[in-house]
């Protein structure tokens, strides 16, 4: 079964539009746990234009305090700034992306070999702090970049997910991404990586990839299940997913 974290920026985002505490990030955490997700997953930026950083705290409390069974995964660019913010929280899992802090979301994956002298310190770093660490990496890193991630130290990889997304409505271009996605999580598996995704992952388009890329051990869904949460209710939309998933 692959397992199912939620990501809570567009909730975050959506309260940010009003000077007013709804909806409470922390509120809609506990219907998605509730319901079964398995995670929480943010991804706090600099200029806090969705998760603040009163929201991680309080988001740790609350799985420290009501929900010590379900992972935290704080998404993030390993500045001094965020890396202390991990070093006060201790989430289970970070996954360190290599955004700008003006982009409007993640959307490439690491240039392992470029990034290495940097990755390198700050990997072992994170994993002193007890969290495991996955790397956002490009769907087709292949056996060159997942073994670059492996060397690195990381504990996963998280597959971006986001070209096979943008195949709505192409079905041949969607069958090269997923077979780029299926290759690389075959690579890392084989290295001994633990591999994540995320991305643009839909209701409609999930069953395709589980079919495809088998082994992946959790998705990060926000956007997603945010949108079909504005038709059938969180804890409705969590259930769909967990269906598709195998849970």
């Amino acid at each position: 079964m692959t397992l199912l974290s939620v990501n809570l920026n567009a909730v975050a985002q959506l309260r940010n539009r009003r000077d007013l505490p709804w909806p409470s990030v922390t509120g809609i955490a506990r219907v998605v746990l509730d319901a079964g997700a398995s995670g929480i997953t943010i991804h706090p930026r600099p200029d806090q234009r969705h998760i603040r950083r009163t929201d991680v705290f309080e988001l740790a409390a609350l799985l420290r305090e009501e929900y010590p069974a379900a992972e935290f995964n704080i998404e993030g660019y390993p500045s001094e700034d965020f890396l202390a913010l991990i070093d006060a929280v201790r989430p289970a899992q970070v996954t360190l992306v290599p955004d700008d802090p003006a982009q409007a979301t993640s959307d490439h994956g690491w240039n392992f070999a470029a990034s290495a002298p940097m990755l390198g310190p700050v990997i072992a770093r994170l994993k002193d702090m007890g969290s495991r660490v996955s790397l956002f990496c490009d769907p087709d890193a292949g056996i060159y970049g997942t073994a670059a991630a492996r060397d690195l130290g990381a504990d996963r990889i998280e597959l971006y997910t986001g070209p096979y997304g943008a195949c709505f409505d192409d079905p041949e271009g969607a069958e090269r991404a997923l077979a780029d996605l299926a290759k690389t999580t075959v690579d890392a598996l084989a290295l001994g990586l633990g591999v994540n995704a995320g991305h643009d992952l839909t209701l409609a388009n999930l069953p395709a990839f589980q079919d495809a890329v088998p082994g992946v051990a959790e998705v990060s869904i926000g956007h997603g299940i945010t949108a079909d949460a504005l038709l059938m209710g969180f804890a409705e939309a969590v259930r769909r997913y967990r269906a598709v998933l195998g849970g």
